[in-house]
């Protein structure tokens, strides 16, 4: 098949970024997530390019007066209004096509309409209009996909939940339908479907990026739950499921389990979803969540045993979680043969 979806450990050119505004759900938390933003920028500027939306030409003038001038060349920014900062989700999704790159653009409606999101959907092709990409060509398959369902190991196999991406408010209801638009898309030949797995406090429906990630071809690492939390017996199912998986050569996965946290809750009572599985992968490095609690170091020890060639950040989330995502929630990476416009660079 020409077509492939690199996997998220493959060599990247950018990382992308939709920083937080007030005229979002962050508007009485703004300060506390924007210290998660810079913390990202100070893990990843060193070593890798970045490209941030901003909301408008003064969103522009304040995220830059935020950001680590001494890594300015690394640094793009671009303009496009947002509706909120979840970029995995409203992001392009890149694949190789014959080896070129090629930027799709799927519809996002929300997760189901749950929030509107009539501007984030709009992002990646006013992006692309603007010339942030040169010489890339981009696509719109006319269906509602969100990066964080999606999981693979980019060698053709895909992870993800059913509940997360078969939804009649997503506008899909036919498995064979589905899956074929993917191959087609994607370049997918192998699906690993589950049907259970879903934290408490999440409201994607289960997106696979909270729940379990390939760490190579035929590994997974997946999160857990202890015996006296709510979302024990739908974690224990979802392990049995990928217990249950095989891969292209019908071999038993290798399956490594994340420890599971204690509950965390906000002010008001509400439990918040802390997932370990939600970390994003970049150039030789590994962004950790946590979340200030007693598991996070066994979490982090996990992590690096099973990424033992990448360095370790761990990026406090908790600000995050207060909105029900976490931090590969606000992260899309883009493959190394997707270039950005230099145009864009911060000017020191």
């Amino acid at each position: 098949m020409s077509r492939r979806l690199p996997a998220e450990w493959e060599p990247q050119s950018a990382i992308l970024l939709t920083w937080p505004h007030a005229d979002s759900d962050w508007r009485d938390d703004l300060a506390r997530v924007e210290s998660v933003y810079r913390a990202v920028l100070a893990a990843l500027a060193p070593r890798q390019a970045l490209l941030i939306v901003c909301a408008s030409k003064s969103h522009r003038r304040h995220v830059a007066a935020q950001c680590p001038m001494q890594h300015a060349a690394r640094i793009h920014l671009a303009i496009a209004p947002s509706d909120d900062s979840w970029s995995r989700d409203h992001g392009p999704i890149s694949v190789l096509d014959h080896g070129k790159p090629l930027l799709l653009d799927f519809d996002f409606n929300g997760w189901g309409g749950k929030y509107p999101a009539t501007r984030d959907n709009a992002i990646t092709a006013t992006l692309h209009r603007a010339g942030v990409w040169p010489g890339v060509a981009l696509a719109r398959p006319g269906i509602v996909l969100e990066g964080g369902a999606i999981e693979t190991d980019g060698q053709g196999s895909l992870l993800a939940t059913r509940p997360s991406i078969l939804d009649p408010r997503r506008g899909h209801t036919d498995q064979a339908r589905l899956e074929q638009q993917l191959r087609e898309w994607l370049g997918i030949r192998h699906f690993q479907w589950l049907n259970h797995g879903r934290l408490e406090g999440d409201d994607t429906d289960g997106h696979i990026d909270t729940l379990a990630r390939y760490v190579e071809p035929g590994h997974i690492i997946h999160v857990s739950a202890r015996p006296d939390d709510p979302d024990h017996a739908g974690i224990r199912a979802m392990i049995e499921e990928l217990r249950a998986l095989r891969d292209p050569d019908n071999q038993p996965l290798r399956l490594t389990a994340l420890p599971a946290p204690p509950p965390l809750h906000n002010a008001s009572g509400r439990r918040l979803a802390t997932s370990y599985a939600n970390f994003l992968v970049a150039n030789g490095q590994l962004l950790a969540p946590v979340y200030g609690l007693e598991s996070d170091t066994a979490a982090l020890a996990t992590l690096a045993d099973c990424f033992p060639r990448h360095s370790i950040s761990a990026i406090d989330c908790r600000p995050l979680i207060e909105q029900n995502g976490s931090l590969h929630c606000i992260t899309r990476q883009l493959p190394a043969a997707v270039p950005l416009n230099p145009a864009l660079r911060l000017r020191p």
